[in-house]
Protein backbone atom coordinates (compact mmCIF):
# COMPACT_ATOMS: atom_id res chain seq x y z
CA UNK A 1 0.00 0.00 0.00
CA UNK A 2 2.74 2.63 0.91
CA UNK A 3 5.07 1.54 -1.65
CA UNK A 4 2.26 2.46 -4.02
CA UNK A 5 1.79 5.99 -2.68
CA UNK A 6 5.23 6.32 -3.03
CA UNK A 7 5.68 5.41 -6.21
CA UNK A 8 2.48 7.25 -7.65
CA UNK A 9 3.92 10.67 -5.82
CA UNK A 10 7.41 9.78 -7.40
CA UNK A 11 5.93 9.37 -11.19
CA UNK A 12 2.97 11.47 -10.82
CA UNK A 13 1.32 12.13 -14.30
CA UNK A 14 0.74 15.98 -15.44
CA UNK A 15 -2.67 17.01 -15.42
CA UNK A 16 -4.66 17.59 -18.62
CA UNK A 17 -3.61 20.45 -20.25
CA UNK A 18 -0.25 20.45 -18.79
CA UNK A 19 3.03 19.63 -20.22
CA UNK A 20 4.66 18.75 -16.86
CA UNK A 21 3.26 17.58 -13.64
CA UNK A 22 3.59 19.69 -10.88
CA UNK A 23 6.56 18.25 -8.84
CA UNK A 24 6.12 16.98 -5.43
CA UNK A 25 7.77 18.34 -2.39
CA UNK A 26 10.76 16.43 -1.48
CA UNK A 27 9.66 16.48 2.29
CA UNK A 28 6.19 14.86 1.21
CA UNK A 29 8.59 12.48 -0.66
CA UNK A 30 10.40 11.50 2.11
CA UNK A 31 7.50 11.19 4.23
CA UNK A 32 6.58 8.37 1.50
CA UNK A 33 9.36 6.61 1.71
CA UNK A 34 9.56 6.63 5.54
CA UNK A 35 6.10 5.34 5.57
CA UNK A 36 6.90 2.76 3.29
CA UNK A 37 9.59 1.51 5.53
CA UNK A 38 6.94 1.62 8.47
CA UNK A 39 4.85 -0.91 6.41
CA UNK A 40 7.90 -2.86 5.90
CA UNK A 41 8.86 -3.13 9.40
CA UNK A 42 5.30 -4.30 10.33
CA UNK A 43 5.94 -7.35 7.55
CA UNK A 44 9.01 -7.95 9.21
CA UNK A 45 7.67 -8.40 12.62
CA UNK A 46 4.33 -9.87 11.16
CA UNK A 47 6.29 -12.77 9.54
CA UNK A 48 8.90 -13.41 12.47
CA UNK A 49 6.02 -13.81 15.11
CA UNK A 50 4.39 -16.47 12.59
CA UNK A 51 7.48 -18.56 11.23
CA UNK A 52 8.45 -20.14 14.61
CA UNK A 53 4.53 -21.35 15.21
CA UNK A 54 3.62 -21.97 11.66
CA UNK A 55 7.23 -24.41 11.85
CA UNK A 56 6.02 -26.52 14.95
CA UNK A 57 2.38 -26.70 13.00
CA UNK A 58 4.23 -28.19 10.02
CA UNK A 59 6.51 -30.35 11.99
CA UNK A 60 3.53 -31.84 13.35
CA UNK A 61 1.52 -32.29 10.43
CA UNK A 62 -0.97 -29.70 10.80
CA UNK A 63 -0.45 -27.57 8.37
CA UNK A 64 0.52 -28.55 4.28
CA UNK A 65 3.87 -27.58 2.82
CA UNK A 66 2.24 -24.95 0.75
CA UNK A 67 1.97 -22.48 3.28
CA UNK A 68 5.40 -23.02 4.52
CA UNK A 69 6.32 -22.21 0.97
CA UNK A 70 4.18 -19.19 1.21
CA UNK A 71 5.60 -17.95 4.18
CA UNK A 72 9.19 -18.28 2.49
CA UNK A 73 8.57 -16.52 -0.56
CA UNK A 74 6.79 -13.54 1.66
CA UNK A 75 10.34 -13.59 3.47
CA UNK A 76 12.10 -13.12 0.12
CA UNK A 77 9.60 -10.39 -1.27
CA UNK A 78 10.31 -8.34 2.15
CA UNK A 79 14.53 -8.92 1.58
CA UNK A 80 13.87 -7.63 -2.33
CA UNK A 81 11.78 -4.74 -0.81
CA UNK A 82 14.15 -3.52 1.58
CA UNK A 83 16.88 -3.27 -0.87
CA UNK A 84 14.82 -1.72 -3.21
CA UNK A 85 13.77 1.10 -0.23
CA UNK A 86 17.45 1.75 0.06
CA UNK A 87 17.92 2.15 -3.89
CA UNK A 88 15.09 4.73 -3.30
CA UNK A 89 16.74 6.35 -0.47
CA UNK A 90 19.67 7.52 -2.66
CA UNK A 91 17.52 8.40 -5.81
CA UNK A 92 15.88 10.48 -3.55
CA UNK A 93 18.99 12.20 -2.57
CA UNK A 94 19.81 12.49 -5.52
CA UNK A 95 16.82 14.11 -7.14
CA UNK A 96 16.55 16.54 -3.82
CA UNK A 97 20.34 17.57 -3.89
CA UNK A 98 21.00 17.37 -7.45
CA UNK A 99 23.89 19.68 -7.10
CA UNK A 100 25.78 17.38 -4.65
CA UNK A 101 27.99 14.93 -6.45
CA UNK A 102 26.75 11.24 -7.26
CA UNK A 103 29.80 10.16 -4.53
CA UNK A 104 28.23 13.04 -1.98
CA UNK A 105 24.97 11.90 -3.09
CA UNK A 106 25.37 8.29 -2.12
CA UNK A 107 27.71 8.63 0.92
CA UNK A 108 24.64 10.87 1.84
CA UNK A 109 22.16 8.02 0.71
CA UNK A 110 24.59 5.18 2.60
CA UNK A 111 23.90 6.99 6.10
CA UNK A 112 19.97 7.76 5.23
CA UNK A 113 19.61 4.19 4.07
CA UNK A 114 21.28 2.88 7.25
CA UNK A 115 18.94 4.99 9.64
CA UNK A 116 15.64 5.09 7.57
CA UNK A 117 14.61 1.85 9.17
CA UNK A 118 16.04 2.09 12.62
CA UNK A 119 13.48 5.51 12.43
CA UNK A 120 10.72 3.60 11.18
CA UNK A 121 11.41 0.62 13.62
CA UNK A 122 10.95 3.34 16.29
CA UNK A 123 8.17 4.87 14.88
CA UNK A 124 6.00 1.32 14.67
CA UNK A 125 6.83 0.87 18.50
CA UNK A 126 5.83 4.16 19.33
CA UNK A 127 2.71 3.53 17.32
CA UNK A 128 2.56 0.45 19.18
CA UNK A 129 2.70 1.86 22.54
CA UNK A 130 0.21 4.23 21.54
CA UNK A 131 -2.28 2.06 20.72
CA UNK A 132 -1.81 -0.55 23.81
CA UNK A 133 -1.66 2.91 26.11
CA UNK A 134 -5.62 3.74 24.33
CA UNK A 135 -6.62 0.11 24.57
CA UNK A 136 -5.81 0.47 28.23
CA UNK A 137 -7.36 3.91 28.85
CA UNK A 138 -10.87 2.46 27.31
CA UNK A 139 -10.60 -0.66 29.72
CA UNK A 140 -9.88 1.49 32.41
CA UNK A 141 -12.76 3.66 31.48
CA UNK A 142 -15.31 0.63 31.07
CA UNK A 143 -14.02 -0.92 34.65
CA UNK A 144 -14.47 2.28 36.30
CA UNK A 145 -17.95 2.69 34.78
CA UNK A 146 -18.60 -1.03 36.38
CA UNK A 147 -17.54 -0.29 39.55
CA UNK A 148 -19.33 2.49 39.94
CA UNK A 149 -22.75 0.65 38.91
CA UNK A 150 -21.41 -2.93 41.46
CA UNK A 151 -21.05 -0.30 44.32
CA UNK A 152 -24.05 1.49 43.90
CA UNK A 153 -25.80 -1.21 43.39
CA UNK A 154 -24.39 -3.17 47.09
CA UNK A 155 -24.97 -0.04 48.94
CA UNK A 156 -28.46 0.09 47.38
CA UNK A 157 -28.93 -3.92 48.65
CA UNK A 158 -27.02 -2.52 52.08
CA UNK A 159 -29.62 0.50 53.06
CA UNK A 160 -32.53 -2.14 51.89
CA UNK A 161 -31.10 -4.56 54.27
CA UNK A 162 -31.02 -2.02 57.02
CA UNK A 163 -34.45 -0.34 56.09
CA UNK A 164 -35.82 -4.55 56.81
CA UNK A 165 -34.06 -4.67 59.82
CA UNK A 166 -35.24 -1.66 61.75
CA UNK A 167 -38.77 -2.89 62.15
CA UNK A 168 -37.71 -6.40 63.93
CA UNK A 169 -35.72 -4.44 65.97
CA UNK A 170 -39.07 -1.70 66.93
CA UNK A 171 -40.93 -5.02 67.84
CA UNK A 172 -38.05 -6.52 69.89
CA UNK A 173 -37.70 -3.24 72.03
CA UNK A 174 -41.40 -3.23 72.40
CA UNK A 175 -41.49 -7.21 73.85
CA UNK A 176 -39.09 -6.51 76.37
CA UNK A 177 -40.74 -3.43 77.59
CA UNK A 178 -43.51 -5.41 78.24
CA UNK A 179 -41.71 -8.19 80.08
CA UNK A 180 -40.17 -5.53 82.14
CA UNK A 181 -43.68 -4.41 82.92
CA UNK A 182 -44.68 -7.86 83.93
CA UNK A 183 -41.93 -8.41 86.21
CA UNK A 184 -42.26 -4.96 87.90
CA UNK A 185 -46.26 -6.02 88.70
CA UNK A 186 -44.82 -9.26 90.08
CA UNK A 187 -42.21 -7.88 92.29
CA UNK A 188 -44.94 -5.13 93.65
CA UNK A 189 -47.13 -7.95 94.14
CA UNK A 190 -44.70 -10.35 95.95
CA UNK A 191 -43.81 -7.41 98.16
CA UNK A 192 -47.51 -7.91 99.77
CA UNK A 193 -47.23 -10.64 101.75
CA UNK A 194 -43.77 -9.75 103.43
CA UNK A 195 -45.34 -6.27 104.72
CA UNK A 196 -48.43 -8.77 105.63
CA UNK A 197 -46.24 -11.46 107.70
CA UNK A 198 -44.19 -8.29 109.62
CA UNK A 199 -47.23 -6.56 110.79
CA UNK A 200 -48.87 -10.01 112.15
CA UNK A 201 -45.11 -10.91 113.83
CA UNK A 202 -46.02 -7.29 115.80
CA UNK A 203 -49.28 -8.24 116.55
CA UNK A 204 -47.79 -11.29 118.41
CA UNK A 205 -45.28 -9.99 120.45
CA UNK A 206 -48.05 -7.80 121.90
CA UNK A 207 -50.21 -10.75 123.14
CA UNK A 208 -47.61 -11.96 124.92
CA UNK A 209 -46.98 -8.97 126.65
Amino acid sequence: MQRNIYLSLLHLEPQPGQEKATPVPDSILKAALVQRACEDIKRILAIRSAKQPLGQLLQRGSVGDELWQRLLRAEKEIEAELKDVVEEVGYLWEVCFSSLTTVQANALATNWGQTIFQSANEMVNNATLREKVAELQAKGKADREWWDKERASIKSKFMQELDEDKPAESSKGTASRGVNSDEDAVFVEGGGPASAGSKGGTKKKKAKK
